[in-house]
């Protein structure tokens, strides 16, 4: 039994799914490194944005590494790195019963936001700063949900408040599109847990299905 994990992580689970290898070219490499040094992060994050716009809306131009590889990537292949995964067709390695547990959209964002004040509560902005005072701007990390929106509050770009409404906008975004992910990639069983007075009646429903699952795999 696998729970939790990210779409892509269990797909890498599931299928016979190869990650990409692309060529690596270091002079390439290093020129947009110069680039970014004399021009800055913005201009070469507009480079990829010209080329592979997919890409530069999910990586942030702070993430200089990722914005680099996606940009060497296409130089070595002349294909974008989501073209490279499209072109790949695995095959389902195991018999498998994907549950999803989903919710009322308002109920689902009222949650986030509420999980975004509990974390503020218990120090996110404590555990911020101290890796904004070490000077930790680069790396991968720092670019996730959580740390970007508070960085901009300790550059002094948007006040305190702003921050933690940009951090629940983005959590809300984040949860939207994995949502819209599983939907199209995979082939998810979903529960509404709404209701949670009738939790125990949703998870006699969930028992039920993979009862059924395990009966059919057992007849053929």
């Amino acid at each position: 039994m696998i729970v939790g994990g990210t779409g892509l992580y269990i797909q890498s689970v599931i299928y016979d799914y190869h990650f990409t290898e692309a060529p690596s070219d270091p002079v390439f490499r290093r020129s947009l490194e110069e680039e970014t040094e004399t021009k800055g992060q913005e201009f070469v994050h507009r480079k990829l944005k010209e080329v592979d716009p997919e890409s530069a809306s999910r990586i942030h131009p702070n993430n200089v590494r990722r914005v680099i590889r996606a940009l060497e990537i296409i130089h070595c292949t002349g294909k974008t790195a989501g073209e490279l995964q499209e072109n790949q067709s695995p095959e389902i390695l195991y018999d498998t019963a994907l549950i999803g547990l989903t919710m009322d959209r308002e109920m689902l964002y009222d949650r986030i936001n509420f999980r975004v004040d509990q974390m503020m509560e218990q120090g996110l902005l404590e555990e911020v700063k101290y890796f904004y005072e070490k000077g930790l701007k680069d790396c991968q990390s720092i670019q996730a949900i959580g740390y970007k929106e508070l960085y901009a509050y300790f550059d002094g770009k948007v006040p305190l408040e702003e921050a933690i409404e940009n951090l629940k906008q983005n959590s809300r975004r984040y949860a939207k599109r994995q949502l819209t992910w599983f939907r199209n990639k995979i082939n998810v069983e979903w529960f509404d847990m709404s209701e949670s007075k009738d939790s125990e009646k949703k998870f006699a429903e969930i028992s039920k299905f993979i009862e059924g699952k395990l009966e059919i795999k057992a007849n053929t």
